[in-house]
């Protein structure tokens, strides 16, 4: 056989095949595209453990930020210094809030905002102040004593500086309201003598009344509140789930998926009174409330809650990281 008519072999032959296996041909190719989707990085960012475990630690070093302190003044410079310095636009509500007891305290509500012209909104809050009392503490001596706040708002605080960081990174394609509320720790302990209805929850009683943009809405709102602990189980808070029942399962949900259902317990919680009571019922936005619950404590709450062992070694970085990349999920997802 001539070179010739091997050459026109060769074509007839190419050509038999392009056409008789033209189904085959587009099934390869969708795999090869599928293949590539699958392994392809994802669009949401990855949230740093370590960052968000810095930020907790940071926090701790300035001392118990408890309201009128010098502690407590040079936390909110740095709280808000870091907001804007990972590109949200600030709001600083400077107010004075009456304590149980009558004490004025200086208070700072500490605001950042991404794509601020957006409609579509999503609200993540957290208090920064500590509790100026450990009256849940196993020696009385130290009722008085202020708390470092290491879980019992660091670790809110924590996780929502390190996805502000990221934030800065990538746009969400949405808005973002990230809000640190004063003055929420600074409720009546069991051994005062007087006592005062809502004394709990000061700085986001004010916002509500008071909201940095006038006419502020949400689509919803996520609380962190003692996220940082070894093992944390949250719980679906109760009240959570009366006013915001499809974003608790949307937020359940993608931590389940994410890997995290150890953590994200798919059972009831308790009802506590925190600051997604005061934004739900004062702005009219549903919210729910991300916090460690412990149904075999008489508190409810893990052993070291409002104690001085509230401090750095409880702090986990699988735990914040279980948070973290759960709300980037939902954010960049929703």
């Amino acid at each position: 056989m001539n070179n010739t008519v091997k050459i026109l072999l060769f074509f007839l032959l190419c050509s038999f095949l392009s056409c008789g296996n033209k189904g085959m041909g587009d099934a390869a190719v969708d795999t090869t595209v599928q293949s590539a989707v699958s392994v392809a990085p994802s669009s949401v960012p990855q949230f740093d453990a370590d960052s968000a475990y810095s930020y907790v630690a940071k926090q701790v070093a300035f001392g118990p930020r408890v309201p009128n302190t010098a502690a407590h003044e040079a936390c909110a410079d740095y709280l808000a210094s870091e907001l804007k310095r990972h590109g949200a636009e600030l709001f600083v509500q400077e107010a004075v809030l009456t304590a149980y007891d009558n004490t004025k305290l200086q208070a700072r509500n500490i605001i950042g905002s991404y794509n601020p012209d957006s409609n579509r909104r999503i609200l993540l809050f957290a208090h920064w102040d500590s509790r100026p009392y450990a009256d849940h503490d196993a020696d009385e001596a130290n009722y008085r004593k202020p708390i470092d706040g290491a879980d019992d708002g660091g670790s809110g605080v924590g996780v929502l500086l390190e996805i502000a960081r990221l934030l800065g990174q990538q746009d969400p394609g949405r808005g973002i309201d990230i809000i640190f509320f004063d003055a929420e720790d600074y409720g009546t302990p069991p051994f005062a003598q007087s006592r005062m209805a809502d004394s709990w929850c000061l700085g986001s009683q004010f916002w509500a009344k008071n909201p940095h943009v006038k006419n502020y809405r949400a689509e919803y709102g996520i609380l962190l509140d003692m996220v940082g602990a070894k093992n944390a189980a949250f719980f679906k808070e109760s009240m959570s789930v009366r006013y915001a029942a499809p974003f608790v399962e949307k937020v359940w949900n993608a931590a389940r998926n994410l890997g995290y259902g150890k953590y994200f317990i798919n059972a009831p919680g308790g009802a506590i009174t925190d600051d997604h009571i005061y934004v739900s019922g004062g702005r009219s936005i549903p919210c729910i409330d991300i916090i460690n619950y412990d149904p075999n404590t008489d508190t409810g709450f893990a052993p070291y809650w409002h104690t001085l062992n509230d401090s750095m070694p409880v702090i986990d970085r699988e735990t914040l990281e279980a948070v973290g990349q759960t709300l980037l999920e939902v954010i960049f997802n929703d």
